[in-house]
């Protein structure tokens, strides 16, 4: 399952989102905005834009990672908007049997969320 919104992730509605009915581990992880991405400038908020093929590029990704590993169930989620610091980004989830394959299946999301092409990042700075 993907999901683009403009509404804050709510972590107890995603852990329900997710199926775990054969898992025995379910992995989540949630990126945030940080008060400093390694220059002098403390950031107020992030600008996140999605484009018309965002969840397209979303599915693709889900569909690579239920091909590489064995999964129950995956689930990414991207925000979009001015997210302040503090404020969740993304959220990439997981179930499986096994908690090898959870954790991998995130892994490997995460650093998909990070180079998708569909997102337009705009910080903002004090």
């Amino acid at each position: 399952m993907v999901q683009i919104s403009s509404d804050p992730i709510n972590p107890t509605e995603a852990y329900d989102l997710i199926a775990k009915n054969y898992s025995g581990s379910v992995v989540l992880h949630y990126a945030v905005v940080k008060e400093s991405s390694g220059n002098e400038h403390s950031t107020t908020c992030i600008d996140y834009q999605a484009d018309n093929k965002t969840e397209e590029e979303l599915e693709t990704m889900a569909a690579e990672l239920r091909e590489k590993w064995t999964l129950e169930d995956v689930l990414l989620v991207r925000r979009t908007g001015c997210l302040m610091v503090g404020e969740i980004i993304s959220l990439v989830a997981a179930s499986s049997p096994n908690s090898e394959d959870a954790f991998a299946a995130c892994r490997q999301g995460i650093a998909s969320l990070k180079k998708m092409t569909t997102i337009r990042k705009t910080e903002m700075y004090v």
